[in-house]
């Protein structure tokens, strides 16, 4: 079942945030609930909706984490990128098969109506055209099973560096007025890589820790009108705010109250007793970022379940 308010979830951010914004009282978002919104065709099943995205026109883009189900458990394919009208009806797969096709993670859709997916398994970004969901540009490369080292990505303490033009699953993109591209990269690299508008390397910046313009799993990116440069910064807890060139302009720590009695999904309850301190991911943390107003990210990726919730 899909729920329409899925597209809503996300927090709306203003063009430029302050420490007194996180203690004001937040309007509820009006949402309607409908049951079965998307309409899949008979053959085709729905996975983890892993992002969510509407263009323009008003249509539905849904990176799923399901796939051609023809592989082993490990190493298959998890991502299918699918497109409905505005009252659910499916259109199409757009990329269907594609080399990039892994573990989705995000859907955005830019000013221009193109098509972003962003693939944690295959380390890769990919933008397509709205007109025929023809491959425009692709960012990073996955690890090749002909490699002489090709295994499943390792954790190494401390992190392996970045490197220029690669990923270790990224999880999201955005781009600011001027059409620069800017990625969340991610769960094992721990910076923001800038690209210029024609896909050309400009820099990074962050590495692991706690400490100002320092991530622990870079989730979710965002850009508002100004060019600020929103960054979910999730097993801390907090959204760091920058501007294009990564001078960071502000921080706002998520501290919200939750049913610590809540039942966990999956697996035991976790240890609440010093989560401010750890900043583990199954507490309240930001998963999905959204721009607001005037459009300048559409997207939707849903926020933590609390208090226990998946860490994919």
């Amino acid at each position: 079942m899909m729920h329409r308010w899925l597209l809503g979830l996300s927090v709306a951010i203003a063009p430029l945030a302050f420490p007194a914004w996180a203690q004001e009282s937040v309007p509820q978002i009006p949402f309607e609930s409908v049951p079965n919104f998307l309409k899949l065709p008979a053959d085709m099943n729905l996975g983890e909706a892993a992002g969510v995205a509407v263009n323009s026109k008003g249509n539905v883009f849904v990176y799923s984490r399901s796939g051609s189900s023809l592989g082993p458990a490990y190493g298959n394919a998890a991502s299918q990128l699918l497109e409905f009208t505005p009252d659910g009806k499916f259109i199409r797969e757009v990329g269907k098969n594609l080399y990039a096709w892994s573990f989705a993670h995000t859907v955005r859709i830019d000013k221009d109506d193109n098509i972003w997916a962003t693939d944690k398994g295959s380390d890769m970004i990919i933008k397509f055209n709205d007109k025929d969901g023809k491959v425009m540009m692709v960012f990073g490369r996955k690890s090749e099973s002909s490699d002489a080292d090709a295994h499943p990505l390792e954790r190494p303490n401390p992190p392996l560096p970045a490197v220029d033009g690669r990923f270790r699953q990224p999880t999201d993109v955005t781009w600011d007025p001027e059409g620069n591209i800017y990625i969340s990269d991610g769960y094992i690299n721990s910076r923001v890589a800038k690209y210029d508008k024609n896909g050309q390397w400009v820099k990074q910046w962050g590495n692991r820790g706690s400490g100002p313009g320092q991530f622990n799993t870079v989730h979710s990116i965002a850009s508002d009108a100004r060019g600020s440069i929103y960054v979910a910064d999730r097993t801390n807890r907090r959204i760091q705010v920058f501007d294009g060139q990564g001078a960071l302009l502000n921080t706002i720590k998520i501290d919200v109250p939750f049913d610590a009695n809540a039942v966990p999904v999956i697996g035991n309850k976790p240890d609440l007793t010093n989560y401010q301190q750890t900043g583990a991911p199954s507490r309240p943390a930001p998963h999905g970022r959204c721009a607001s107003p005037r459009r300048r990210t559409r997207c939707s990726t849903p926020p933590t379940p609390i208090p226990a919730a998946s860490t994919r």
